[in-house]
């Protein structure tokens, strides 16, 4: 998924360095600004208990798959239904569900009939998120999805592998630039393939993991840990706005939207950290009432915050340290829409040792 923030080009930098600071012992590892869950899986798949978490449901949603899921899902409930699935080995029933999924007869649904072309022509806004083929298949699969849920076909292991697996496919055809703030206004050659059921398969292992859908300032009183890894936003950019459409497929609550763009009220999951007014405070109430051994933040040279404020807020907890690398920015708009225009980036690492 190309996400605001991925670290995906940064895990052996953001590796070495923690493992320079702490050591490769066996340590649990909180990534509480989670995101798609990239950082989290990678220090799950080194052997270490991950606790994962996002105020963004559709996050929400990849954690308890890619961080939460760590055994076989066998699908035992939903052989009744799917008769064949008896015949199959567990280490293939994942792939098998996701097939027949993928070949339902498509129905239309609120994401057909409001972000597709066919579903909102002559409407107030024409929309073209997605191809309308495309569109009555997600409606199509999210609808069986729910329906097993409710009727008990699936647990809730199973049921978050195959969310996972629909986010991060018809992610892939999106007619967008890059986020969801916007669509093309011709369906881009990826938007016009139809989308698969291609499984979101996670790391196996026998480590307990856990993954929240809360406001960090409230979470960091309750969870505890040696690791404590920090990646907020960085700038007045809010991620509820840019991915509110795979929100409405992970929640499928038919909610009221408006616009052009057909956006979802996200008054609930604004975060501080993009609010020059409040990002201080909010960090620095996290710093305090984290209980950990280790603190670490993610944040770059053009972030609301500067280096010398993460610095004095920081030492008050520990002694304090920062490793620094440059890397390409992430290009989600115009440049001349941006403060910056240079190409690449510093991103920091700091960190300190818990008093």
């Amino acid at each position: 998924m190309n996400y605001i923030g991925s670290k995906k080009s940064l895990l052996e930098f953001l590796e070495k360095s923690i493992y320079e600071i702490v050591g490769k012992k066996d340590f649990t590892f909180l990534d509480l600004f989670a995101g798609t869950g990239i950082v989290g899986q990678h220090f799950k798949s080194k052997g270490h208990k991950v606790t994962a978490n996002d105020l963004q449901y559709y996050s929400f949603v990849l954690n308890k798959n890619y961080i939460e899921n760590h055994q076989i899902l066998k699908f035992i409930k939903l052989e009744n239904e799917l008769e064949d699935l008896k015949n199959i080995d567990y280490k293939k029933r994942a792939d098998f569900v996701c097939k027949y999924l993928d070949n339902l007869e498509l129905k239309e649904g609120f994401i057909y009939k409001n972000y597709c072309l066919g579903g909102t022509k002559n409407k107030e806004f024409e929309r073209q998120y997605f191809s309308d083929e495309n569109g009555k298949k997600v409606d199509t699969i999210r609808e069986k999805i729910e329906e097993w849920k409710k009727e008990n076909k699936i647990n809730d292991n199973e049921y978050y592998f195959l969310l996972a697996t629909l986010i991060e496919n018809i992610d892939k055809v999106a007619n967008t630039a890059s986020v969801y703030g916007a669509f093309l206004k011709q369906l881009k050659k990826s938007a016009q393939q139809s989308f698969s059921m291609k499984p979101a398969n996670f790391v196996l292992n026998d480590n307990e993991h856990n993954v929240y859908n809360e406001d960090i300032e409230n979470l960091i009183e309750t969870v505890k840990g040696d690791v404590l890894y920090l990646d907020p936003p960085y700038n007045h950019r809010q991620y509820a706005p840019n991915y509110h459409l795979l929100e409405t497929i992970a929640k499928y609550d038919n909610p009221k939207i408006k616009g052009k763009t057909g956006l979802r009220d996200y008054s609930e999951q604004k975060s501080k950290f993009s609010q020059k007014k409040d990002v201080l405070k909010s960090f620095e109430n996290i710093i305090q009432k984290a209980k950990v051994k280790y603190i670490f933040l993610s944040y770059n040279n053009e972030g609301l915050m500067t280096e010398e404020e993460v610095k004095a807020i920081m030492s008050k907890r520990g002694k304090y340290g920062v490793f620094k690398k440059e890397y390409s920015r992430f290009k989600a708009d115009k440049t001349e829409n941006r403060n910056h225009v240079a190409s690449s980036v510093v991103e920091y690492l700091h960190y300190i040792e818990c008093k």
